[in-house]
């Protein structure tokens, strides 16, 4: 075998190349707006089989195998933490029916196509059928950006993908202890001791230590800054404990331990979703691009026939029979059935659970389960690629498509936000003005414009509304610190680069300042709630004009000398917001919206009346 000195990276070397390669796809796909599981996948490919300038069994030797488990208890204890039961009790019943009946009917159809097809033994078929239950949270929330669907489909597609993450993972576990207690035992007595010993000692220990941390959280034996450090180093004791127990029942402590902690009621929420957050992103891109850059070039070149006609049945009969049947007899229109049954993108935590089983299960003894990384990378990039371009003009075809546009969600109603909104919606633009007080919303219900009343950060506005077909949040109530907390609540979804708010008064006394690093982007002038709304008072409005070669931006500054550019629209009906130092587009059809000043006419008339 050759050193890691004569593949020219050593393991440190070969660790930052991966750490590189794996945020430096996320990144760019969030650039590019794709799918980071595309990127990761080719820069993958890229370092190892391609160009070989990176060889994870050599550069990392006997670290690769616990490095990879690691990870992949990590991601498994992340999936357990999203498993909520409220949250599944609350959803909708097409959701309950996709987890309850899709679950099992997927494991068991996705199985037969993996057997029957695709060549595997039932023990390997098994194994990776019950991964295949999960269609990558990761995955869909980019393509629904994308495709912009109603409501209600992309609830259903969002919550599968949310929920069925740690069932398939769950299932996955199952199915593996199975496998390895049917090879190891030597009789059907000694199998079914061995399962339930193995499964009974997985379940205590992960319940015991869900239980020891939501108790020690929720009475505050841990401080703030240490819960993170404290729940990582635990999910890594439960893992190595239970595997030092019986062999190979870490993975299923620590996906139990992360649904009791879910279902705990913690009051550190904050705490929990940073670790899955970064933990997460971290780990499964370092783990895709480890499995990718390890595949060899033997076995990209043995995908044949075969494997392209199992990634074919899979999207074309397991996917779509499974959510036909589960969705059967249900209030769920026959279009949003065929949308959801004919899109089930699989993620990167599919190649990485993958990746794990499959060199367990060879070690084990089950040859023919070498070939799981290979149909995981094609099931993987063939869903990923084909919905990627086929969602959109699918859920057109349905006519279950939200808007072409991306909107425009302000929160707070008043008379600033009103008319703003009313030139939006006279522009054919997606808009909506959300107030926790009802009676702040009057002037928008006169208007006809779309409104929520409520706390837009609560559980029950992220249930009812469809904030998919917004992609931009204007914090505008007379609160500067709601609206700054709304901004900072939401810019990790929508992105900071797309979350505003009016500027906040300057406070003369440093102990009710608000730090700077806090809230949204200062739009238009910069101007503070109370001076935007002195405007209002003063005779000013919004008023859009489109720009030309006749009439370009020059001549509108020219005309409109004390006019506040607040945003633009270029041709292709794409919104920006501007800030104080923006400025708008100067290019032929591009559509301008500012803030004018009353005209003297109208002014000298209303005076007179």
């Amino acid at each position: 075998m050759a050193t890691p000195a004569e593949t020219g990276l050593t393991p440190v070397t070969a660790f930052a190349l991966v750490g590189a390669l794996g945020v430096g796809a996320q990144w760019l796909a969030w650039r590019l707006n794709l799918p980071a599981i595309v990127l990761m996948l080719v820069a993958g490919l890229l370092v190892g089989p391609v160009f070989g300038v990176l060889d994870p069994s050599v550069a990392m030797g006997d670290l690769l195998q616990p490095i990879v488990a690691i990870a992949v208890a990590i991601i498994l204890f992340e999936g357990g933490l999203t498993l909520n039961f409220k949250s599944l009790s609350d959803a909708a019943v097409g959701v309950k029916r996709l987890v309850i009946i899709g679950g099992p009917v997927g494991w068991l159809l996705s199985a037969s196509v993996l057997h029957y097809v695709g060549g595997l033994s039932w023990a390997a078929a098994s194994v990776f059928g019950g991964i295949m239950i999960v269609t990558g949270p990761t995955v869909i929330a980019p393509l629904l950006r994308q495709a912009r669907l109603k409501r209600r489909p992309a609830a259903l597609l969002q919550w599968e993908a949310i929920v069925n993450d740690p069932v398939g993972a769950l299932a996955a576990v199952l199915a593996f202890e199975v496998v390895l207690v049917w090879q190891t035992a030597t009789t059907v007595e000694e199998i079914i001791w061995t399962l339930a010993i193995g499964v009974t000692m997985a379940t205590l220990v992960g319940i015991i230590a869900g239980c020891g941390i939501a108790r020690s959280f929720s009475r505050g034996w841990v401080p703030e800054y240490m819960k993170v450090p404290v729940l990582f180093v635990s999910v890594l004791v439960v893992f190595a404990a239970s595997d030092s127990l019986l062999h190979e029942s870490g993975l299923l402590a620590v996906t139990i331990m992360g649904v009791w902690i879910a279902n705990a009621h913690l009051p550190s929420h904050a705490e929990m979703h940073r670790f899955k957050e970064h933990a997460t992103i971290l780990l499964v891109s370092g783990v895709f691009i480890l499995l990718a850059a390890n595949m060899t070039r033997e076995t990209l070149l043995s995908m044949n026939w075969q494997t392209l006609a199992t990634v074919v049945a899979v999207i074309l009969f397991a996917r779509p029979v499974t959510v036909l049947t589960s969705l059967a007899f249900s209030n769920v229109p026959r279009a949003e059935r065929l949308l959801v049954a004919f899109t089930g993108p699989r993620g990167v935590v599919l190649v990485a659970v993958a990746g794990l089983f499959g060199d367990r299960l060879v070690q084990a003894g089950i040859e023919d389960a070498a070939q799981i990384s290979t149909l995981a990378f094609a099931l993987v990039a063939g869903t990923v690629v084909l919905h990627g371009f086929t969602l959109k003009p699918i859920a057109r075809f349905l006519d279950l498509s939200a808007s072409t546009t991306p909107g425009v969600l302000i929160v707070g109603g008043n008379r600033w936000t009103v008319e703003f909104a009313a030139l939006l919606k006279k522009l054919e633009l997606p808009v909506m003005i959300s107030d926790p007080n009802r009676s702040h919303l009057r002037d928008a219900r006169e208007a006809g414009l779309p409104i929520y009343s409520g706390d837009i950060l609560s559980e029950g506005a992220e249930h009812r509304l469809d904030l998919v077909a917004y992609e931009t949040v204007i914090a505008a109530t007379d609160n500067d610190a709601y609206n700054t907390l709304v901004a900072t609540d939401l810019a990790p979804e929508f992105g900071r680069e797309n979350v505003y708010q009016l500027n906040r008064d300057a406070s003369d006394s440093a102990r009710y300042a608000l730090p700077p690093k806090l809230g949204g982007r200062a739009l238009g002038a910069g101007e503070t709630y109370w001076q935007v709304q002195r405007r209002m008072w003063d005779g000013w409005e919004f008023r859009s004009t489109t720009l030309s070669d006749e009439f370009t931006l020059q001549n509108w500054f020219d005309i409109h000398p004390k006019g506040i550019p607040i945003a633009d629209i270029g041709p292709r009906g794409n919104l920006r917001i501007l800030g104080p130092k923006d400025t708008p587009k100067d290019t032929r059809g591009t559509r301008l919206i500012a803030m004018l000043p009353m005209k003297p006419h109208r002014a000298k008339a209303e005076g007179q009346a």
